[in-house]
């Protein structure tokens, strides 16, 4: 089995809704998002002779799902009262609602998803909140 990874990484703010503690709380992170790709055989025509795929098309493609996130508001679906969320719209600020709780875990398997929808051979996704606190997803 032969395997490549490649990371990207972006700043966004998030909290948990329900948690006892001070994740209750609007916090931000520098979230890195590394993706493991692997195959059984190696490329044998073409420019990606002797590779998995071409590092680049990977990179590119993982950059495009992080910088959707960038800079942005990560929050569950229906966790602020309707007024708080048409204020904070109103000032312009880059909110994405998720139908999940915005954890490491979820992001991880959102991470594997979409990748693997756009064709990658996806083996796992780790993502990282601090650069000691990781998830993985794999299946």
């Amino acid at each position: 089995m032969f395997t490549l990874q490649t990371k990207a990484s972006f700043d966004s703010a998030h909290f948990l809704k329900g948690y006892e503690g001070k994740c209750s709380n609007i916090h931000g992170h520098r979230w890195t998002v590394e993706v493991e790709l692997s195959k059984e055989s190696l490329e044998e025509e073409g420019q990606c002779r002797g590779m998995i795929m071409d590092f680049s098309d990977v990179k590119s493609a993982l950059r495009e799902e992080t910088g959707r996130l960038d800079h942005s508001f990560l929050m569950e679906e229906g966790s602020l009262r309707p007024a708080t969320l048409a204020a904070l719209k109103e000032e312009k600020f880059r909110i994405l609602e998720f139908p999940f709780r915005p954890t490491a875990e979820n992001f991880a398997r959102y991470f594997y998803e979409r990748m693997k929808e756009k064709g990658y051979p996806v083996r796992r996704v780790r993502v990282y909140e601090t650069p000691n606190n990781c998830a993985c997803y794999e299946t």
